[in-house]
């Protein structure tokens, strides 16, 4: 049989009905199917001024790969270093394919600096084509759900088992947002958060508007609450692919409330929704220490970069830190230091 030539194309809109039901066609046939992935990327109100963009990569008129993107300042991304954004057919070939979803967010970039794509496995193809990669990311941790709610429970480290009951023993309950009301409850939360004095947060404040907006996306996202005393302290995100990957995301806590572990109960519950709901994988968004404990694996991320400024300064600048980095590793004393000065700035 003649093998068909490939290609790509760009679309900047909710595709039509012919290449809408290729799409869905190959996130059936691929091991990564999540929202942002998803037709429905287009629908999400996040996006204001960041033109958004999707390059499906084609056999004939057989859809086999899939990347969603932004245009963020000095060029275009897909993806970043704790959610990829890019889909294959799990049928084709990797490698190939991504040569053609990478000439496409290159056609899209035009005369950008930078041009990045974050994938969840290595593309040789990419580096060929330029890209630099670097598998430094911290990743995600991904929890296999086919195992079932009762034998995950059983992997948690035994700091958060503990957690979870001592939330449940102490009176919070788990309830999914429905109305108005919850949502303006999970934003007063939420806007508590990004005050607390015991994190840095990263990214501007969401306005209610646009948050109501994407929760009312019923298809694709749930909201869940931790309660107590009939007062809202909580709230985590889940965002999915109907038969594909959830995605935690979007965790806010009110800190007068943190001895009774509402963090704990709520991913372990949004685990739960998870597999009743007859999901296989899911991400935790995340892989710092608290994260690990939930029993997943933690999956590298990789981030493929063509940088195109003058000198090349993003890779000099890479370039530097990591001979920085080596510098100080060669130097335990001085590296101790320097992170006590950090910590204190």
């Amino acid at each position: 049989m003649k093998q068909q030539a490939l290609g790509f194309r760009i679309i900047h809109q909710f595709p039509d009905p012919a290449d809408e039901g290729a799409w869905r066609n190959l996130l059936s046939q691929s091991d990564w199917p999540s929202h942002y992935t998803s037709p429905e990327f287009f629908s999400d109100p996040f996006w204001a001024g960041k033109r958004p963009f999707a390059v499906l990569a084609h056999e004939g008129s057989r859809v086999i790969g899939v990347l969603t993107g932004l245009h963020e300042p000095g060029g275009v991304v897909s993806g970043n270093p704790w959610r990829p954004q890019i889909s294959f057919d799990r049928a084709v070939c990797q490698s190939r394919t991504a040569e053609q979803l990478a000439r496409g967010l290159l056609a899209e970039a035009r005369s950008a600096g930078l041009a990045s794509i974050f994938a969840w496995t290595s593309l040789e193809s990419l580096q060929r084509m330029g890209f630099r990669t670097t598998t430094t990311l911290e990743g995600s941790v991904i929890l296999d759900l086919s195992r079932g709610s009762e034998f995950l429970f059983g992997k948690l480290h035994p700091n958060r088992r503990r957690n979870v009951r001592y939330a449940m023993k102490h009176g919070v309950e788990i309830v999914q947002a429905t109305t108005q009301a919850d949502f303006h409850s999970y934003y007063e939360v939420y806007q508590s958060w990004r005050r607390t004095s015991r994190k840095v947060i990263v990214g501007e404040l969401v306005p209610f508007s646009i948050l109501e907006r994407a929760l009312s996306l019923k298809g694709n996202r749930i909201l869940l609450l931790a309660r107590y005393q009939g007062r809202i302290i909580a709230g985590d995100i889940l965002r999915f692919y109907p038969g594909g990957v959830v995605e935690a995301s979007a965790n806010s806590s009110d800190d007068e409330f943190l001895h009774l572990k509402p963090n704990d109960l709520l991913v372990w519950s949004a685990v739960e929704w998870a597999c009743r709901t007859g999901f296989t994988r899911m991400s935790l968004g995340g892989a710092h220490h608290f994260l690990r404990e939930f029993g997943g694996v933690v999956v590298p991320i990789y981030r493929y970069r063509r940088d195109a400024t003058w000198l090349r300064r993003h890779d000099l600048l890479d370039d530097m830190t990591d001979a920085g980095r080596r510098f100080l590793l060669r130097r335990p004393v001085l590296d101790r230091a320097v992170r006590r000065l950090l910590r204190k700035t």
